[in-house]
């Protein structure tokens, strides 16, 4: 059995970076013994950036 954790990111207005480090964010999971499944950004908005971005995450449950 698996349980699973969803970061969605937030990206910004003008220059369409990250509002925070992904990178940061994938390690501190796998410290705790989460596996990046996926990565997930939508369409490209109007202007031609996505506006979030999210990080799909899955672990083992120990029993």
């Amino acid at each position: 059995m698996y349980e699973y954790d969803i970061v969605q990111i937030e990206m910004g207005a003008f220059k369409g970076k990250p509002k925070q480090d992904h990178h940061e964010i994938i390690h501190a999971h796998a410290q705790e013994g989460w596996r990046l499944v996926q990565l997930f950004a939508p369409p490209a908005m109007g202007y031609g950036t996505a506006t979030f971005m999210e990080l799909y995450f899955e672990r083992e449950i120990k029993r």
